[in-house]
C-alpha cells in the first residue's frame, strides 16, 4: 500500500489457502489497546492462513490419489487418448468428498472452536477500543465547551 494510506489493504487470494491476506494499517499514535486488537487480528489471519493452506494441500493430494486409484481400478490412465485429464463422475467424487470430510471432522471442529475463541477476543477488543475512543472524544468535547 502507498505510504499515505490510512486503511487496511486486502490482497489477492493466496494460491495455497485461497484466503485474501490483509495488510493492517498501523496508526502513528496507536494506543496499547489498539495495538493488541491489531495483533489479535494479525494472529487470527495467520492461524487461518496456516490451517487452510494445510487443509487445501491435503485435499488436493488425497483427491489426486483417489482419482488415480479409481481410474487404475477401471484400467484407465490419468489422461485419455486425446491428452485430456481423465475424470470421475459426480457420484464417485461424492464418495471422496464424504470420506474426506468424515476423516477430517475433528480437525474442522477444533478449527471452529479456535476460530470462535479468536473472534470473540477480537470482538471484545473492538468493543474496548470503541469505548475508549468514545470516552476520549467526550472528554475532548467537554474540555472544549
Amino acid at each position: 500500500p502507498p505510504a499515505h494510506s490510512c486503511n487496511d489493504w486486502i490482497g489477492p487470494p493466496d494460491k495455497h489457502s485461497n484466503l485474501r491476506p490483509v495488510i493492517f494499517y498501523v496508526p502513528p499514535e496507536e494506543s496499547p489497546l489498539e495495538r493488541r486488537l491489531r495483533e489479535a487480528r494479525q494472529e487470527a489471519q495467520a492461524c487461518d492462513q496456516r490451517f487452510w493452506a494445510r487443509h487445501n494441500r491435503a485435499f488436493r493430494q488425497e483427491k489426486e490419489e483417489f482419482i488415480y486409484s479409481r481410474l487404475k481400478a477401471k484400467g484407465l490412465e490419468m489422461r485419455d487418448e486425446t491428452g485430456q485429464k481423465a475424470t470421475l463422475n459426480a457420484e464417485e467424487m461424492a464418495d471422496f468428498y464424504k470420506d474426506f470430510l468424515s476423516k477430517n471432522f475433528r480437525k474442522h471442529m477444533q478449527y471452529n472452536r479456535d476460530w470462535y475463541k479468536r473472534n470473540f477476543t477480537i470482538t471484545f477488543l473492538m468493543g474496548q477500543v470503541a469505548l475508549a475512543r468514545a470516552l476520549k472524544w467526550l472528554r475532548w468535547k467537554k474540555k472544549n465547551v
